[in-house]
């Protein structure tokens, strides 16, 4: 794991009132961005290591990491605030070794950003663990590591977890019978599904007592990866992940489980707000991810 950071120049942080936060207002504070080598994981890891924070930076690969991180630097970052990460969410037992070198490493953990997400598939595409490849990346990753990583979560004592979901979370239905839809399939289903099992999941990562504060947000619509999903055009990424990163500062309240939407809270789907649905996904959840937990 090679070392690497930013600058401590104030970054401009859009969607936020009044002047922009310090540089060190997260000095001595860890954050665990994952999906960082591009779009708005880049762009949130950027803007937290701006605010002083050292940023574990994930990639699929670790060539991905070291290039996303190469590029913070070209920007002006630091190397010693920055980590590379790598762990393909493809595969639950990569999930696992990545929150295991987090563990060693880190004995509290102040932030989890889950932005890591995947585009399902035009046809069907089960991951080697067999799950549907959004629902394992988009999803089940988020819910193995808020799990795996509870410990040094706990440890920072006000740590926060937020979870990049989608509007297209409100359009979905979880298909219990059928979660990986290899039935009846459509990529745009399977990936609003995805997003609705997050949103979803939310406020189980967050329990009780635990210090952790664990909410949801719609970014935006975006010029990234996921664009065609939504339409033809979007906001620069670097303004989604300005919405990430207000919700990471420790003067913005939180409500915990809360799904955010231009730094409001926001109507969520119902499925939400059903504490059966909720109690029968974290079932789900916990069967699909099996032994990697």
């Amino acid at each position: 794991m090679s070392d690497s950071v930013l600058s401590t120049s104030t970054p401009a942080v859009s969607g936020m009132s009044g002047a922009a936060p310090s540089g060190t207002v997260l000095s001595g504070r860890t954050a665990l961005v994952t999906g960082a080598s591009s779009g708005i994981g880049w762009e949130t890891a950027r803007l937290l290591s701006g605010l002083g924070a050292t940023v574990l930076v994930h990639a699929r690969t670790a060539a991905e990491a070291g290039a996303a991180v190469e590029r913070l630097v070209a920007g002006g970052a630091r190397r010693d605030q920055l980590v590379e990460l790598a762990a393909d969410f493809t595969h639950l037992a990569e999930i696992a070794g990545l929150a295991g070198t987090v563990v060693k490493h880190y004995p509290a953990l102040d932030l989890l950003v889950n932005n890591a997400a995947a585009m399902a598939p035009e046809r069907c595409t089960l991951t080697d663990d067999g799950n549907e490849v959004s629902l394992q990346v988009n999803f089940l990753a988020a819910h193995l590591l808020a799990r795996l990583l509870r410990a040094p979560l706990s440890a920072a004592g006000d740590a926060r977890i937020v979870n990049v979901s989608s509007s297209l979370h409100r359009t979905a239905s979880m298909n219990w019978t059928d979660p990986h839809r290899t039935k009846k399939y459509s990529r745009v289903a399977a990936y609003a599904q995805s997003q609705l099992a997050l949103t979803m999941a939310t406020a189980e990562m967050a329990p009780a007592g635990s210090g952790i504060t664990a909410v949801s947000l719609n970014p935006g619509q975006c010029a990234t990866a996921l664009l065609p999903l939504y339409g033809r055009t979007g906001a620069p990424a670097a303004e989604g992940a300005a919405a990430v990163v207000r919700l990471c500062l420790p003067g913005v309240e939180l409500a915990n489980g809360a799904y955010y939407e231009g730094g409001s809270v926001a109507q969520t789907a119902p499925a939400v707000q059903e504490e059966r649905s909720l109690k029968r996904l974290a079932k789900l959840a916990d069967q699909l991810v099996g032994q990697a937990a």
